[in-house]
Parts: structure tokens; sequence; C-alpha cells
């Protein structure tokens, strides 16, 4: 899978069903976040148990559904809400390494217009 670095990266704080399919998942982006699932951005979805993740993303001609289940830890979320979230790609890092992605500090940007 290739995700571009410019693309925005959903994530949707209100656990999901994950017997939901591709399917199930293009109807939630849809019609819950009112985006469209063909936008080459990425979603991404946690289970109840906070174990589980799964992430949809669309390329070119198909969608990827990518899925992970943590074996002996949980993954760090923040509070529960029908609303989503946009994350860096660091944060997107964090959130699949174990990490509080909320609590950790984005690099500060550095801007130049001298090179020499």
């Amino acid at each position: 899978m290739w995700l571009p670095f410019n693309s925005k990266v959903w994530f949707y704080r209100q656990p999901i069903d994950f017997r939901k399919q591709i399917d199930g998942i293009v109807l939630l982006v849809a019609d819950t976040l009112h985006k469209d699932p063909t936008s080459c951005q990425l979603f991404v979805f946690r289970n109840k148990k906070s174990d589980k993740i799964r992430m949809l993303y669309w390329e070119g001609n198909g969608f990827w559904l990518l899925y992970k289940r943590n074996e002996k830890s949980r993954f760090i979320f923040p509070g529960i809400s029908n609303d989503a979230i946009e994350l860096s790609i660091s944060q997107l890092q964090w959130l699949l390494s174990g990490l509080d992605f909320i609590q950790q500090e984005e690099p500060e940007k550095l801007y130049f217009s001298r090179f020499y």
C-alpha cells in the first residue's frame, strides 16, 4: 500500500462493529462521517475493547482494509465521541505503536528561505 504523505488521516472515535467489512465501513464513512471514501484519505476505526484497529484506504481502483490486533496490550484512544479527528502521520504512527498520540508533541516545523 502506498500512502502519500499529504493524505489526510481521519480517526473515528466511536467504537465500531468489527464484523463490518469494506462495504459496511464505506457506508459509515459516507453516511456518518460525511466524507468521500474514495478520496484517497485514510480512515481509522477502533473497537470497544481497544485492542483492534481497522483502516480503510482507496487506492486508484479499489479499497484497502487493514487490520491490527494487539495481543497483550490495548491501544490508547481519546474519549469516545461521534466525531472524527484528523491525525498527522506522526500521530498515526504513535497510535499504531501503542503510544498515547494525544500526549505526544509534534516536532517543531522548520521553514527555510535561504540555502547555502
